[in-house]
Order: C-alpha cells, then structure tokens, then sequence
C-alpha cells in the first residue's frame, strides 16, 4: 500500500545491524512491513509464513548484495512445523536475538456460535503460536545474556469490540504472557513487551472490514486524523526492538493513532 508515512526518512538503529530477527506472520501486512524495515537495517531476518507466493515474492523485493532475509512456509497452529521453521531460520542466521510475534487473524465470529474447536483454532492462531516462539528463542536469549521479544496484542479489547470474542480474549491474554515473560526472563537481560496496534489499514482490512461508516467512526475517535498503514507500526518495532528502548519492558505499548 502506498502511502506518505512509507516514504519518509527513517531512523537509524546502529545496535539492529547484524542481528538475527525473527518475524512470524512476515509475508504479508503488518508483518511485511516489519521485515522490510528490519532488512533495511542491516538485520539478519527471517521469517514464518502459511502463505507462499506473496512471501517468495517479498524475499525477491528485499534481497539483494549485503541484505540477509529468508523465509520459511509454516502453519503456525502446528507446533511442530513453527519449532522447525524457527530451527531452519536459526540454521541459516544464528541464535536468535529479536522475535516479533505478529501473526494473527482477526475473524469475526459471534458468541452463540462458537464452537469448542472453533474457539481452540482461533486461540491457536492468535495467541498459543506467540507462547511456543517464545520458548523456541528464549535459550538463545539466555546464552547471549540479550535479546527482546515483542509481542503484538491489539487495542480491540481496550475497546471492547464486539462480534470477535475469542480473538479478543485471545489478545487480552498477550499481555498476560508478555509481562510473565519480562518477569522471569528480565534477569537475562531479555526484555518483553507488546505493541497494541489500532485499526491499521493492511490489503485485509480494507478488503473485508473497512466501511465508509467505519472509516467516519474511526476519523472521529482518532486523534491523528489519518489511516494508519503497516509501516505505523514497522516503526515502532524498529525502535522497541533498539537498544534506544533498553529500559522498556514488561508493558503494552498503545500505537493507534489516539483512538483509545
């Protein structure tokens, strides 16, 4: 998506170059944008991804001499295959020294209809993936006595958005996992926070969600009176994942726009 935002200048991050990032969800979105900005720094970044074209894709836009970005096809409800796709990312780049949780899927569902499965799979996509990362990298982080994971929730259930009840219970609780983890983890100098991003207009949203009345509803809550695009939120990723936040952890960080 084009946009001003995309195009301005960019900060810096000297202590990013030649780290090895890891992004789930990276193909598409929010997470594209992210790994586009990590590669820019000079980052070692991998990441995960179900869907395979639009990720192939991104890699051939990005790559080029001296720029090391890589992807890896994995279902992130199957444990296995995110343990092994984070193992590969590892083979080919090192320990792991940045993981941003970003995979998620944000359908809509109503209360009465939800099912016992149906509410596993979409625990499954939305938050048990971000738990199971976590494990896969913190051993890195320990040797290295370093690392920083950021966790993306979301502002919906600060909101109290409705017609999506498991997903934002599912969001509510990466706060939860974010602060436990910054607790028991913060003596290794592994610092864990989440990012709360606002509505932010990815090809999905605007594709499914997006309304000329939500849009009205959206100008007038917001405090910045423009859409908020993935590279919003790529930015403040960049500086979280910095050495320039090395006193931030243990919290949720809100990126909308002002809207809450």
């Amino acid at each position: 998506m084009s946009n001003a935002v995309e195009e301005a200048p960019i900060a810096t991050y000297p202590s990013l170059k030649g780290k090895t990032v890891l992004v789930t969800g990276g193909g598409g979105g929010i997470g594209a944008a992210i790994v586009r900005r990590f590669v820019e720094q000079g980052a070692k970044t991998g990441f995960i991804d179900i869907a395979e074209a639009p990720s192939k894709a991104l890699v051939a836009r990005l790559g080029g001499p001296g720029r090391d970005v890589h992807f890896e096809r994995a279902d992130l409800r199957d444990i296995d295959a995110l343990r092994a796709a984070i193992a590969a990312i590892r083979g080919r780049f090192g320990p792991i020294d940045i993981l941003v949780n970003n995979a998620a899927h944000d359908e809509r569902h109503a209360t009465l209809d939800v099912t016992p499965e149906y509410f596993d799979e979409r625990i499954a996509v939305n938050l048990k993936h971000q738990f199971f990362a976590a494990q896969a990298v913190l051993p890195d982080m320990v040797a290295k006595n370093k690392g920083v994971i950021i966790n993306f929730g979301s502002t919906s259930w600060l909101l109290g958005r409705g017609n999506m009840p498991v997903y934002t219970a599912a969001k509510a609780a990466v706060l939860g996992l974010t602060r436990s983890i910054a607790r028991d983890y913060g003596p290794y100098n592994v610092r864990c926070l989440a990012i709360a991003p606002g509505w932010i207009m990815t090809e999905r949203q605007l594709t499914l969600w997006l309304t000329p009345e939500g849009e009205e509803e959206l100008m007038k809550g917001q405090c910045v009176k423009r859409k908020l695009v993935p590279d919003d939120m790529a930015r403040v990723t960049l500086f979280f994942a910095s050495d320039e936040a090395a006193a931030m952890t243990n919290q949720q960080y809100v990126a909308d726009g002002g809207w809450l």
